[in-house]
Order: structure tokens, then C-alpha cells, then sequence
């Protein structure tokens, strides 16, 4: 039944398959940050990737957590989406959700929509010195997972893929920006149905 469910959502998307990348920030986010996952995004996905105007935070600010609530920053992306590309939303405002003490990022696969967290994933989060490198690497490889969520893709327990899930940012760390041989074939299978 697993595979069976893999498979309709690997066909869903196939028809849904991303024909560009557009990137959103929420208010300003670096231009050196927005320029490398730019680059290396076109590469990894082997598509235009695009930067559209930043847009406002949404008003979902809980003040007891001191965090945003993500669902807002979805339903803003999704109001903005074209039908024929995927959009993921960039913040530097920590995120969470409520059965989690916090999120690097959401995806919504139905949508084609997707945010990431910078604050955690920046050093100084935890109050250390920042590391400009650091912070693009751990950036981009939470946008490689959220947008591999946008292709069908599940968690893997393989924990170098970038599909692994990342309780902590120690395991942010450990994982590369690649996709495994066995997601990375599940990518490939959607990219060859589609030009079928």
C-alpha cells in the first residue's frame, strides 16, 4: 500500500512537475543568501529558478511560543503562485507548528508551495559567531528537502540524503544537499514520465 501511494503521488506530480523555481522572501533577505540557493537550485533541479518582490510577514506572531505559526506563510505563497512553477517562501522569522517546538521549514505538495526558516539555522541563533558559509549551506539544503517534498517525496531514513528529517540542526549538518540513490531515482522516474 506504501508503494501504491508513492506511486499516485509521483503521478500526481508528474503533471504537476515544476517547470521553474520562483523564490519569495518575506520581507528582506540577503541578496548573497537569495543569489546562492538561485544557483544552486537551478543546478540540482535543472530549472530556471527565479526571485519574485518580497512580501509582508503574515500576522501569526504567538506571543507566548515568540514564534510564527507557518501556515499563514503558506496561504500567503499559495495566493501568489502561478500554476506552472513552485514557489518557496524564504524568512528569517523562527517558524513552528503546533505539535513541534519548532520548524526549518513546511511544505504543502498539493499546492506546489513550500517556506523555510533562516533563524535557526544561523549560528548566532545559538550564540555563536556568525558563518556566512554555514548559514547558505544549511539554507540550501532545507530548500533541496522542502522542494523534494513538493515532488512526492517522504522522509528517508538514509541520514547523509537531504530527505532526511531534521530534528535537530545537528542532523541539518550530517546531511548533504543531495538526494540519496533511491530518492534520487524516484526523481528521475517523474522527470522520465514526464516526457514520456
Amino acid at each position: 500500500m506504501a508503494q501504491d501511494s508513492f506511486w499516485a503521488i509521483i503521478f500526481f506530480t508528474v503533471d504537476n512537475l515544476m517547470s521553474n523555481i520562483s523564490l519569495v522572501p518575506f520581507n528582506k533577505i540577503e541578496k548573497e543568501i537569495l543569489e546562492y540557493l538561485k544557483q544552486n537550485l537551478s543546478k540540482i533541479f535543472d530549472v530556471e529558478v527565479d526571485e519574485r518582490p518580497p512580501i509582508g510577514i503574515p500576522k501569526s506572531y504567538d506571543k507566548r511560543r515568540r514564534q510564527y505559526l507557518s501556515w499563514p506563510f503558506l496561504e500567503a505563497l499559495s495566493e501568489i503562485r502561478l500554476s506552472s512553477e513552485y514557489v518557496l517562501g524564504i524568512t528569517e522569522v523562527d517558524l513552528f507548528v503546533p505539535q513541534l517546538n519548532f520548524i526549518f521549514g513546511e511544505a504543502a505538495p498539493m499546492l506546489g508551495i513550500a517556506v523555510i526558516s533562516l533563524a535557526r539555522l544561523r549560528p548566532s541563533f545559538y550564540g555563536l559567531k556568525e558563518d556566512r558559509e554555514i548559514l547558505k549551506q544549511r539554507a540550501l539544503k532545507e530548500a533541496v528537502h522542502e522542494l523534494g517534498h513538493l515532488l512526492g517525496l517522504k522522509h528517508c531514513p538514509d541520514p547523509k540524503c537531504v530527505m532526511h528529517f531534521s530534528n535537530t540542526l545537528m542532523d541539518t549538518d550530517i546531511k548533504g544537499y543531495n538526494f540519496c540513490p533511491s530518492c534520487g531515482r524516484k526523481i528521475d522516474i517523474a522527470k522520465k514520465g514526464k516526457f514520456l
